[in-house]
């Protein structure tokens, strides 16, 4: 290896490009440094501080995200002032707000108030909406601490569950930033952002709106950013846990974009909409491929063709169906010509369907009288 483009990590001699952070250079050779904070794709901040790794010469632990790697640098991800870093980090999210997961390991008069002053604010009896789905959840279990070192802070600002989509909870938020950025360099809406100062910090919009009142487009990247249970999907917030689920992977089909997304299929039902990390659309989704899916199982679709006699509608099978409408189009394809008809496809259809439509207007009914409707 050429000794100017290599790094020591926990003593294993890896290669870099110039430009790399430690953390990527960690997890492109399959190391796991633990973050938070971190997003890919947009500017590292260090504010989580749990990516800190020790530096031979430094003077402090470093942001494994945000420092970038250099020639001979050697590194540890999880020495002894590693770890002891990262709990106490822990420890104080841990106490700063509802986190009610359960590693508290007391079954105390203390944690008997602090669990139900939780279900008063939640408005539920169960524990946290993101159990089993929270970053933060499993970087205690990790490094087996609680929140119960440091005083526990009050609540400061009320849910908001006014938006249609997604409900907003101050008091799990960590100030990760994860959303800002997910907002601001991903999806670029430039919706919310941080506001005010020290312990009144908040993710807010412009002046401190509800998110339905504000630039917030609903697209819901936010809530796939976080990290813990600050903002979550409203149809899915304690309806959903993610052992009750499975995930299929499929391409969208509002659009012709052809964005990869993993439904979460419980009891034969789709029940939650993730961006998939994968081309064209790298886990980003817009407002209906993530919160349009209630159709699906929607009591008013139709599952039995109808045929309009004297004015009502009756149920009638496939093959009378499908002759009715073949015998009107020969008809009028034979006496009026193929200009008399017109085939509307949907935006909905993939571009295969809608590749068939066309030429069966063409080839068969031979009209060239073919156009979509992004509505059906």
């Amino acid at each position: 290896m050429n000794a100017q483009q290599t790094i020591l990590i926990n003593g294993r001699e890896l290669a870099f490009n110039s430009g790399e952070t430690i953390l990527e250079v960690a997890r492109r050779h399959h190391i796991d440094i633990p973050t938070l904070c971190h997003l890919k794709g947009t500017t590292p901040t260090g504010a989580c501080r749990i990516c800190v790794v020790e530096v031979a010469g430094a003077r402090t632990l470093l942001a494994a995200c945000a420092t970038p790697a250099t020639a001979g640098m050697k590194v540890q991800t999880e020495s002894p002032p590693v770890v002891v870093a990262r709990r106490l980090i822990l420890q104080l999210m841990l106490s700063s707000g509802n986190h009610n997961c359960a590693v508290r390991g007391s079954d105390n008069q203390e944690w008997t108030a602090f669990q139900l002053k939780v279900q008063a604010e939640d408005g539920s009896d169960e524990l946290c909406p993101v159990w089993g789905d929270c970053r933060l959840q499993e970087l205690a279990y990790r490094y087996q601490v609680s929140g119960e070192r440091f005083d526990a802070t009050p609540t400061r600002y009320p849910m908001e569950t006014v938006n249609p989509f997604i409900i907003r909870d101050f008091s799990r938020c960590i100030q990760c930033g994860r959303c800002v950025q997910a907002c601001n360099e991903v999806q670029v809406n430039n919706a919310i952002n941080f506001g005010y100062r020290g312990p009144h910090a908040k993710i807010i919009a412009a002046g401190d709106r509800p998110l339905k009142d504000s630039d917030c487009v609903f697209c819901g990247e936010c809530v796939q950013a976080c990290p813990v249970g600050a903002l979550v999907e409203k149809d899915v917030r304690y309806a959903v846990r993610p052992w009750a689920t499975g995930k299929v992977r499929t391409t969208c089909s509002y659009c012709g974009v052809g964005c990869q997304m993993d439904l979460h299929v419980q009891d034969n039902q789709v029940v939650k909409v993730d961006g998939a990390d994968a081309a064209p659309n790298l886990g980003s989704l817009c407002v209906k491929g993530r919160f349009g899916y209630h159709f699906i199982n929607s009591p008013e679709r139709l599952t039995t063709p109808l045929i309009k006699e004297n004015g009502q509608f009756r149920e009638a099978s496939w093959e009378e169906a499908l002759d009715r409408v073949a015998d009107g189009l020969k008809k009028i394809r034979d006496t009026q010509g193929g200009d008399a008809i017109g085939v509307l496809t949907s935006a909905r259809m993939t571009n295969e369907e809608n590749y068939i439509a066309q030429k069966f207007a063409r080839a068969v009914l031979k009209t060239n009288n073919v156009d979509h409707c992004a509505r059906l």
